[in-house]
């Protein structure tokens, strides 16, 4: 067999490694998420058998604050947190500088009447704007965040985990972050981040695995391409709007992973992203399977990574306006 034999044999191998890998790319690549009609619509605590139709990210702010609160199955911790929340925003409302805020719980595909749940609550605070929106099946807390963020009315946009994991009132750090990096309300994130519990017992008392597993993730976090932020997966980021609306449309993870999407998005369109700490604590009754889930990341990463380097997945800079 000659040189130019082997040379042809080699390439029509490197050529059928990377169709295949290819074709698996588009079978693992998630689908655009599309909402359904009655996923356009949402209920308030004083008229829960109304539908109302949601407001849309792109149209003007109507509120300082809005809340989106992603909910699966979440009857135990829900109370809680919610109480815990609202009591600070309406602090926050009643102070000076009277910040306005709305709530927005995204129930993910709930079996435990979460949603009809979070109605009840929203009763004991009248003055609180609250509105529930119901997602007809599980998608993940990727995809109910997004569907949270596309229709909230605030200039500031909260994401927060319904188990209250977050200390809330460190939004008021996440929000002097803001004011620093977007002082004109631009396009910025800021992230609550965990790092520096890393060596605390809020940490080390968690399983050896999952120790492991947090370390491993955020060596691959540092390949892919977010490994200036030290804590990419805590559950409390605040978006400006202008963020928000070039952000989220263009996400595709709906899994646990979402969160290194939307920073790899924000990082492509050159947005200011500050990290702030925070104190965090751990809640029983996670959702996370840390092994499988760990598995899944891994793949996600991979395809986000991929779909990015390919141009498949793009995000589009907002149009800049001619200067004379």
């Amino acid at each position: 067999m000659d040189n130019a034999t082997l040379a042809y044999g080699a390439l029509a191998l490197l050529a059928s490694t990377l169709g295949m890998a290819y074709t698996l790319l588009i079978l693992w690549s998630p689908e655009t998420i599309v909402s359904k009609p009655s996923e356009k619509t949402y209920r308030t605590p004083r008229n829960p058998t109304q539908r109302l139709p949601l407001p849309s990210i792109h149209d003007p702010a109507t509120v300082d604050l809005t809340l989106v609160i992603p909910a699966y199955n979440e009857t135990e911790r829900l109370p809680a947190m919610f109480s815990t929340s609202i009591a600070h925003l309406e602090a926050m409302r009643r102070a000076t500088e009277s910040r306005t805020y709305e709530v927005l719980v995204v129930d993910d595909g709930s079996t435990d009447g979460t949603a009809e749940l979070a109605l009840k609550l929203g009763l004991a605070y009248p003055e609180s704007e609250v509105r529930v929106v119901a997602l007809e099946k599980n998608v993940g807390k990727g995809g109910a965040v997004r569907h949270g963020m596309l229709h909230g009315q605030g200039r500031r946009l909260l994401m927060a985990d319904a188990d209250g994991a977050s200390r809330f009132e460190d939004l008021e750090l996440l929000w002097k972050a803001m004011d620093e990096i977007a002082p004109k309300e631009e396009a910025a994130v800021v992230v609550g981040s965990r790092a520096h519990l890393v060596k605390t017992e809020a940490v080390v008392k968690r399983s050896v695995l999952r120790n492991i597993l947090m370390y491993g993730l955020h060596t691959i976090l540092r390949i892919v391409g977010v490994g200036h932020i030290r804590d990419t997966q805590c559950g409390f980021k605040l978006f400006s709007r202008r963020a928000a609306q070039q952000i989220f449309p263009y996400q595709h993870l709906a899994t646990w992973i979402f969160d290194v999407e939307l920073l790899l998005l924000a990082k492509q369109l050159e947005m200011p992203v500050a990290e702030v700490p925070i104190e965090w604590h751990e809640v029983s009754g996670s959702k996370l399977h840390v092994f499988a889930d760990s598995l899944q990341m891994l793949r996600d990463l991979l395809i986000l990574r991929a779909n990015l380097l390919l141009g498949r997945w793009k995000v589009h800079p907002p149009q800049r306006r001619a200067t004379r």
